[in-house]
């Protein structure tokens, strides 16, 4: 029983060191971005929106994100679908 236990808390264990959000995006400008993020307290550097493009991006960690964009700060929690226009996200309703 103890040898199911501790097979069972590496896999959750294991689970959560591959968890990422993903987000749909469609950005209106021309120009790549290359965004940090904090996702539940670790610092994820370099999340990319390419330019000029709709597609998704993945972010490594655990739900919620907040991506430090230059238009200012946006929580994600995965599953959003974004707009990027002059440099700032919003988020689609």
């Amino acid at each position: 029983m103890r040898k199911l236990i501790a097979i069972s808390a590496a896999v959750l264990m294991c689970g959560a060191a591959f968890a990422a959000i993903t987000v749909d995006y469609e950005n209106k400008d021309s120009k790549e971005y290359k965004w940090d993020a904090v996702c539940s307290g670790s610092k994820t550097s370099g999340v990319t929106f390419k330019g000029g493009t709709t597609s998704a991006s993945s972010i490594q960690g655990s739900a919620p994100c907040t991506v430090k964009a230059s238009g200012g700060d946006v929580v994600l929690k995965g599953g959003e679908k974004i707009l990027i226009k002059d440099g700032k996200i919003t988020i689609k309703k």
